[in-house]
């Protein structure tokens, strides 16, 4: 197998500048669960130099509580320096390491090329795609009252909306390699009254922009307590030619490629025989079966 959604840093932590013994030790964890390559992929908001031309992003939304918990979420995490990262990557890979260069990319409404011309900058193997908020609202911070209580506002149906539109937009720009855990929507377990109508969308988001998609064991960590995504949309992904990837989602040392033996089930099952690796952003098909 291999993880190709690994983080650093638990949000919430100071981020600590990484190390090549960090990565060795990411890497010696996913080998325990049969993993033979890893892409360290940490989200773009955490560095100084996304802070220079996206620091403002959530101003254009009306000042509210959410915009002031954004706006202060973003400042807590946008420290990291995104040039050592970048270096010390690459030396583990000059040191011999499977492990490839990465990067989580949140949706940016109309800031797209900004965030595609920063990257264009860096020798990245692959760059995932992911919509962590509805405008302002970041749904999937599970422990926030704040948060979680604007499910009643904002309401299911539109939430999933808002949420699919964003992730159809994103991969319309292919500024990105794969979408990440791809209906996070459902984090809190709940549901639009026709959910398919919802993921034939992001399937065929996927298929049009060409892009693949991920197989996550994340989601048996969180309330939903099912891998992401849900067997209809796999079984979507499958029927219209999206390759996967697959995935852990791990903060921590602990959880990296945690529970890969329920996802290569799940990949096998679902009728993929091969993952994409990839290698500057070009695509490489790994054969289940022989990792």
């Amino acid at each position: 197998m291999i993880d190709y959604h690994l983080h650093l840093w638990a949000h919430g932590k100071r981020d600590i500048g990484p190390t090549i013994e960090d990565l060795a030790a990411y890497l010696e964890q996913a080998k325990s669960h049969g993993v033979v390559e890893i892409a360290i992929t940490e989200h773009l908001f955490r560095f100084v130099q996304t802070d220079k031309i996206l620091g403002s992003y959530f101003r254009r939304y009306p000042e509210s509580a959410m915009r002031s918990y954004m706006e202060n979420y973003w400042k807590d995490h946008a420290r990291a320096d995104l040039d050592h990262y970048v270096e010390v990557a690459l030396a583990a890979k000059d040191a011999g390491l499977n492990v490839v260069v990465g990067m989580e990319v949140d949706y940016y409404e109309g800031e797209m090329d900004k965030v595609t011309e920063l990257l264009s900058g860096y020798p990245f193997d692959v760059l995932l795609g992911s919509i962590h908020w509805v405008q302002d609202w970041p749904f999937d911070h599970t422990e926030s009252s704040l948060v979680q209580d604007h499910w009643d506002v904002i309401g299911i149906e539109g939430a999933w909306q808002g949420y699919t539109t964003a992730l159809e937009e994103l991969a319309e720009t292919k500024a990105v390699d794969v979408l990440a855990h791809p209906d996070l929507i459902k984090i809190m377990g709940k549901f639009p009254r026709v959910p398919e109508e919802f993921y034939d969308r992001m399937a065929e988001a996927a298929r049009k922009s060409a892009i693949a998609a991920e197989v996550s064991s994340a989601g048996f960590r969180k309330p939903i307590g099912e891998e992401y995504p849900a067997p209809y949309l796999l079984s979507k992904f499958k029927e219209y030619g999206v390759e996967i990837t697959t995935a852990s989602d791990a903060h921590n040392l602990g959880d990296v490629s945690k529970d890969f033996d329920r996802i290569r089930r799940i990949a096998l099952a679902a009728g993929y025989e091969s993952v994409n690796g990839f290698r500057a952003r070009k695509a490489n098909p790994i054969l289940i079966s022989q990792q």
